[in-house]
């Protein structure tokens, strides 16, 4: 799947990891970005507003620069995405925590019995 978001950057196919997709800035560093965490920015974008997504995705470029390798995943303990030791491992909340830019999870389970 291609996200619009990430146009200017070269994707590269990746065959070990065939649903998550692979970024390389000119300057060499990369980034694997998976379908859930996707979903959760996205998320961001349609509960937060432009201005604070555009924030979003510049700290997540700071991030790369700053790591050289991350994988933006859905969910820390289970990575969908095979890579080397040097990928460091973020979820949503660990770029939107430091930004103080916050979603309420109002979602419970029913309160009603089968």
């Amino acid at each position: 799947m291609r996200y619009d978001e990430f146009n200017e950057l070269k994707e590269v196919k990746d065959p070990k990891n065939p649903f998550c997709n692979l970024y390389y800035y000119e300057s060499g560093e990369c980034f694997y970005i998976e379908p859930v965490f996707y979903t959760h920015l996205r998320g961001f974008k349609d509960l937060r507003g432009e201005q604070d997504y555009a924030r979003i995705l510049k700290r997540m470029e700071e991030v790369v620069k700053k790591n050289k390798k991350v994988i933006f995943t859905g969910n820390y303990e289970c990575p969908q995405t095979e890579a080397d030791d040097d990928f460091i491992i973020l979820e949503i909340n660990d770029i939107t925590d430091p930004l103080c830019i916050f979603v309420e999870d109002k979602s419970r389970g029913s309160d009603y019995g089968d």
